[in-house]
């Protein structure tokens, strides 16, 4: 795919990532003034939507294009549950500001759809039949394109097409914009992509409402290609493969003596809070560098052990993804859920033993564990791997399998558990996360924890291949983009 576009509003940035370049736009609050220029013609943005992104981009949307005549304005199902919380946070019939949804698709310039996956899917005639010709559809997420191509049909071709996909869950993407009011660029990262452009202006609408939604850095990317790595991800090493990986790592540390919050410690707080932070900061390497001699041959048995186990779950995710089958999974589980909604997730021993240790964590005495260290990185190399052997470009890679994982997500999970990080995301995110975490804990189970407890032959070739991965240099430019500072979820309002 070309990765290069030209903008007539903000200024693109070319970077390189191992042996090929990319351009960038770098967000920030010093281009706000920039936004009614980017936004020429436009009087209104409907927001579509009050899921954990339509309430963060809508707001986000909002108090950035205060003042230049543009209304944000709020459309949602007559009825809908999710009324009275858009109201308390301003959106309202009386001033004009929240409106029946198919009524601010009609009369919105840019309609951008944060309903779920399956609404989506379920009411595009009407949505597409609501759209003014010359209007733009935005999206967050490809899904509904693979949809449609499910069915072989496409977007109707008197619209423009974009999409802006944050690389974070909602609360994260408002989160980091309110800690951004303090300082300058802090935000989430976003992709973006154009898909149809009929009017010449799609470009800079979509960097426009990246840039007002606050993300310090704009990536460009496809729509289909979006979608895949999308989806992939938060099967993978994002919410499905984590999920799995520290649900058997607690098992196995039990088994081998450790008490239930050794085991927690080890397993979830090792991988949440230092292995995290220093990925985020340092990256992949200085994990496996942080250990001593004997703590970096449990990491290579470990990594060793659990890469290829891994790879294979991976693979068959990817599969499934790219022809279709998970698209048309996640639809069908979304209707059985009608009568059997999603359960939960964190009742188990494991995680309510987890409430425990986090009254009483003691931040800097979490220690890294090289066998879950070696276990996690595998599965995160391995999905690096196979993104890269499918095409994808290297901004793309970093970001579903490392940084929203690093920065986004696991602060999450270490704030208050797997269901506080999973069930913040999209129906198909919470649904993906469900059905293929069991797969990554058997797997493991079965294949990584026999080896290690037993003498195996280390495949050397592959780990040195860990060790001079083209990754790291990515992400080391990779973090030179990320925002500034931390998210901060002391007392957040998830809502």
């Amino acid at each position: 795919m070309s990765l290069d576009f030209s903008t007539k509003i903000f200024k693109t940035e070319k970077i390189f990532l191992a042996n090929t370049e990319e351009y960038i736009v770098r967000g920030g609050r010093h281009l706000f003034p920039l936004l009614s220029k980017a936004f020429e013609g436009v009087r209104q943005i409907g927001v579509i939507g009050w899921s954990s992104q339509g309430r963060a981009q809508a707001q986000n949307l909002r108090d950035s294009l205060a003042g230049t005549g543009i209304q944000v304005k709020v459309g949602l199902r007559e009825n809908s549950a999710s009324i009275s919380s858009a109201e308390n946070f301003g959106f309202t019939r009386d001033n004009g500001t929240l409106g029946e949804m198919y009524e601010v698709i009609s009369e919105s310039d840019i309609s951008i759809l944060l309903i779920s996956d399956a609404a989506q899917a379920e009411n595009k005639e009407r949505i597409f039949e609501a759209m003014r010709p010359g209007s733009t559809l935005g999206l967050s997420h490809g899904f509904l394109l693979g949809h449609l191509k499910n069915l072989g049909e496409c977007f109707p071709n008197n619209i423009n097409a974009i999409a802006v996909c944050p690389k974070g869950m909602g609360p994260s993407v408002r989160r980091l914009y309110e800690q951004g009011k303090e300082i300058n660029g802090a935000g989430i990262n976003s992709s973006f992509a154009i898909y149809q452009d009929i009017t010449g202006k799609a470009t800079d609408y979509a960097l426009g409402w990246a840039i007002a939604i606050g993300s310090p850095a704009i990536f460009h990317t496809t729509l289909e290609s979006e979608y895949k790595s999308d989806i992939f991800g938060e099967r993978g090493i994002l919410l499905g493969a984590i999920h799995g990986i520290v649900e058997s790592l607690y098992r196995w540390f039990m088994s081998h003596g450790s008490s239930r919050e050794e085991a927690y410690i080890y397993s979830v707080e090792s991988i949440t809070g230092p292995i995290t932070k220093m990925i985020s900061q340092q990256g992949i390497l200085a994990v496996y560098e942080s250990f001593d001699k004997t703590d970096k041959e449990t990491f290579k048995k470990a990594y060793l052990a659990a890469y290829d186990p891994a790879l294979e779950i991976l693979q068959e995710i990817y599969d499934e993804v790219a022809s279709g089958n998970e698209i048309r999974s996640a639809i069908a589980a979304s209707h059985r859920h009608k009568s059997y909604p999603l359960g939960k997730i964190d009742g188990t021993p494991m995680w309510q033993t987890g409430i425990h240790v986090r009254a009483n964590r003691k931040s800097d005495n979490i220690p890294i564990h090289p066998v879950t260290a070696g276990i996690y990185i595998a599965t995160m190399m391995a999905q690096i791997n196979l993104l890269k052997e499918k095409g994808h470009s290297y901004s793309e890679i970093a970001n579903e399998s490392i940084i929203e994982a690093v920065d986004s997500l696991n602060p999450y999970m270490h704030h208050r558990g797997i269901a506080f990080m999973v069930d913040n995301c999209s129906i198909t995110a919470r649904l993906g996360a469900r059905k293929w975490a069991p797969r990554f804990d058997y797997i493991l189970s079965q294949q990584t924890f026999n080896a290690l407890d037993s003498h195996f032959i280390y495949d050397e070739p592959l780990f040195q291949q860990f060790l001079t991965n083209e990754i790291h240099q990515v992400l080391a430019i990779c973090s030179q983009l990320r925002p500034p500072i931390d998210i901060s979820l002391h007392q957040i309002d998830i809502g």
